[in-house]
């Protein structure tokens, strides 16, 4: 639409009637933050949570009844008559749409606390109910049944929210000095508990900011008229100002305009107030992830990222780099900056048609090189950002996202952007040469380490993940120019995105055992165990260790000693305490294979090979011994109702893969290449025949052992289960272990071994007890041996 203006200014505008803040978004989560930590308060410090609410009830009783038999309908009445005067007020300046979605959004909040409510009440969650209502012998004074949250406050709070009591400091003080009254005279006359009245009004709050950033808030952000004043005041006169699109890579949350003047055109860049959150979660995540240098500030103030943009811009322009000038930077009121930079005519390198010539590119270098020598970054080198002009100069545009005074970590990093996205566009070669003629070797040799995708930007990363023999080849080529030069490796990550996960689902694992642990405790199991089985079951747990030895010798051509690669596999239980089932394990003995001078490509497919025969075996093992138990129990192992939904849903997720193109292009990716390994592997070990046996023996007394062990510590609480039972029981539970991400299938094994067993007949106390015992011997016992083992190999130079 075309906004009225002045006849002097020519105006062009599509202003948005609503938007979404991010603000809303980064409150909701924090408020969703803050009922968590407080659910745990009540789970973890119950003690503490019951003497603040003694403490409270005792205070009042200092108050004069008569006072708070009055203070409770005055708090009621203001609760219900502040909202009431919103509404007047909202109706009177006929915000009829704002009104309805309060409403709703108050009865929404209602309605979800008292499902809340109810799920809270079933069994499944009554630990967490008793923790909300302090519902512990002793600290609760109500007998009868007491609601976790409270519908009606929580209503009330989620309306305020969503009618919004930002610059309204009279209503926003009323209402909660109304909800603090109301609270105390709860707690101290009807003893309603502490940490429901907390969470309440947090969940309302929660819920109404989620309502408000899903359904957007009234823009009340300045126009383009407004802005083409504030440039008329620093002395910009604007004739015309028009809204442009911009690309996917273009500053999260701002506008950009462009503006013709007497003295040319200018690029207009407006920051407004409402958006000052945008983008902040992934900076929060990069920066968890990543190091300090490497990550970049995630700053929540407009006037902070203007300051900064300006900043740069002057200490570009200083070096001597091309770059717009930026010639304003002026408010529009307070909800706006505004950056006018000037405009140059050209194209960019990501629309470059055809490629760069190699004068062209070694100008990109030059621009680079000299912001590097006034220590600034640019930290945004993407081809959008690389700008040939109309008189075939490269210019570098937004260098907002650098540093100043810069590391020579982050210099570095800048140089491997440079590299990565120049290799995009003309290719590893033309890049290495360009590269290698314009800085040193041992310079460039120091970047080949930092040249990795966590480190590059967010569009770099995803054109790599297209072409994934980019990088692989840059780097080959700088190399290749340093002959006999050591690249020492960087970490770059202060956790990998693969450790979250493993810790994430190690809490989740650890919260699972919990329950299994109430049921039997440690020390009775191993009181009530017979030790005459339990040592059967040891003897059986350390044959595993001489399958794994066995089987993967089988599979290398190159003769191993047999006692390292033994100690290899006992250091492999350590290793697997903090990782993944089935991916420490196949690490190390990579890295084994490789220090004893089988080469990389070879170790990989060997330690590949053992896998992929270890699962055709697994698979097999199973449906045999699946046959064997259904022919020959009188009674079918009858899995609990749960394992059906959870084989349900792999299922669906494996045909959701399968169905969608990006899917199956994933998993081809990821098979293929250890395919086309394997295979050419495993015809080499199929020539020799005794290789193969041994291989395949190995990996058949792996699995037996551990199902015989499984079997020795049923036993060992007077228990026989058919061994076919106990086989398909194992072979299961493993195969759930090994497709969880906790350390050794932590919490997954469990629950999966306890369900087979009870299904196949044993008492489940029978069945924790003989599980917990087979997890002790063959995963926690030989935890201290590994580490002893692993320290021995990594003195004498073994791994």
């Amino acid at each position: 639409m075309t906004s009225p203006q002045p006849a002097e200014i020519e105006v062009e505008d599509r202003l948005e009637r609503r938007i979404r803040k991010p603000v809303d978004l980064l409150r909701c989560t924090l408020s969703c933050i803050e009922i968590v930590a407080l659910a745990l308060a009540g789970l973890a410090a119950s003690a503490t949570t019951a003497a603040v609410q003694a403490d409270i009830v005792g205070a009042t009783r200092q108050v004069p009844a008569s006072l708070l038999q009055v203070a409770r309908p005055l708090a009621l009445i203001a609760l219900y008559i502040l909202p009431a005067a919103l509404a007047v007020q909202l109706l009177a300046r006929r915000q009829f749409r704002r009104l309805a979605e309060s409403v709703a959004t108050g009865v929404l909040a209602a309605g979800v606390t008292q499902i809340v409510n109810v799920l809270l009440s079933r069994e499944p969650a009554s630990r967490l109910y008793d923790a909300i209502t302090m519902a512990r012998p002793g600290t609760s004074q109500v007998a009868s049944y007491v609601p976790a949250l409270d519908p009606a406050l929580a209503g009330l709070v989620a309306y305020a929210t969503m009618v919004g009591l930002v610059g309204r400091p009279a209503w926003r003080n009323a209402l909660w000095v109304a909800v603090g009254v109301y609270s105390v005279v709860h707690v101290g006359v009807l003893h309603t508990p502490l940490l429901t009245l907390l969470i309440t009004v947090i969940a309302g709050r929660a819920i109404g900011l989620a309502v408000r950033y899903v359904a957007g808030s009234t823009s009340e952000r300045p126009g383009a008229l407004a802005i083409a004043t504030a440039l008329r005041a620093a002395e910009l006169p604007v004739r015309a100002i028009r809204r442009i699109r911009t690309n996917g890579t273009a500053e999260a949350g701002s506008r950009y305009y462009a503006v013709t003047t007497p003295d040319g055109a200018l690029d207009i860049v407006v920051f407004d107030r409402d958006q000052q959150a945008a983008g902040l979660f992934y900076r929060i995540y990069r920066s968890v992830r990543l190091l300090g240098p490497v990550s970049r500030a995630a700053p929540l103030s407009v006037d902070r990222v203007v300051e900064r943009r300006a900043l740069l811009s002057y200490a570009a322009e200083d070096a001597g780099v091309p770059t717009p000038r930026l010639r304003a930077l002026v408010r529009v009121g307070p909800e706006a900056a505004v950056l006018a930079f000037e405009h140059h005519d050209g194209t960019t390198l990501a629309r470059r048609n055809p490629g760069c010539s190699d004068e062209e590119l070694g100008q990109i270098w030059d621009a680079v090189a000299r912001l590097h020598a006034r220590k600034v970054t640019h930290r945004g080198l993407t081809a959008d950002r690389i700008l040939f002009t109309a008189d075939d100069r490269a210019m570098l545009l937004d260098p907002g996202d650098g540093d100043v005074a810069a590391s020579d970590l982050q210099i570095r990093l800048d140089v491997a952007q440079l590299l990565a996205e120049l290799s995009l566009y003309v290719g590893p070669d033309r890049t290495s040469r360009l590269a290698l003629g314009k800085s040193k070797a041992h310079e460039l040799l120091a970047v080949v380490p930092l040249l990795q995708p966590v480190v590059l930007a967010r569009s770099t990363r995803k054109a790599l993940r297209r072409h994934r023999d980019v990088l692989p080849a840059l780097r080959t080529k700088l190399l290749a120019a340093v002959p006999g030069g050591e690249v020492a490796p960087v970490r770059l990550e202060r956790i990998r995105f693969r450790t979250l996960l493993t810790m994430v689902a190690g809490a989740a694992a650890v919260y699972l055992l919990a329950g299994e642990l109430a049921r039997a405790s440690l020390g009775s199991t191993l009181r009530e165990a017979n030790w005459q089985w339990g040592i059967v079951a040891l003897a059986l747990s350390a044959s595993t260790y001489i399958g794994a030895t066995i089987s993967l010798s089988g599979f290398v051509a190159e003769r191993l000693s047999f006692f390292r690669t033994l100690l290899v596999q006992v250091a492999g239980s350590f290793v697997t305490l903090v990782t993944p089932a089935a991916v420490g394990g196949a690490a190390l003995n990579i890295r084994y294979l490789q220090r004893r001078k089988v080469p990389a490509a070879v170790a990989a497919a060997s330690v590949g090979v053992a896998q992929v025969v270890a699962f055709v075996l697994h698979i097999a093992l199973i449906v045999v011994f699946a046959a064997v138990a259904g022919s020959s129990a009188k009674e079918h192992i009858q899995p609990p109702q749960w394992a059906w939904y959870v084989l349900a849903g792999l299922v669906v997720l494996a045909l959701a893969v399968l169905a969608v193109p990006a899917g199956r292009r994933a998993l081809r990716a990821r098979v293929s290449p250890t395919l086309g390994q394997v295979l050419p592997r495993l015809l080499d070990v199929a020539q020799q025949p005794v290789k193969l046996a041994q291989g395949i023996g190995g990996a058949l007394l792996l699995s037996l052992s551990y199902i015989l062990c499984l079997a020795a510590c049923v036993a060992a609480f007077g228990r026989s289960v058919p061994i076919a039972s106990i086989a398909v029981v194992y072979l299961t539970g493993s195969a759930i272990g090994s497709i969880l991400p906790t350390p050794g299938g932590l919490g997954g094994v469990e629950a999966a071994l306890t369900a087979g067993l009870t299904a196949a007949g044993l008492p489940g106390a029978v069945a924790v007890s003989a599980v917990l015992l087979f997890r002790l011997i063959t995963f926690w016992l030989p935890v201290p041996f590994g580490w002893a083992a692993l320290s021995y190999l990594e003195r004498h130079h073994v791994l």
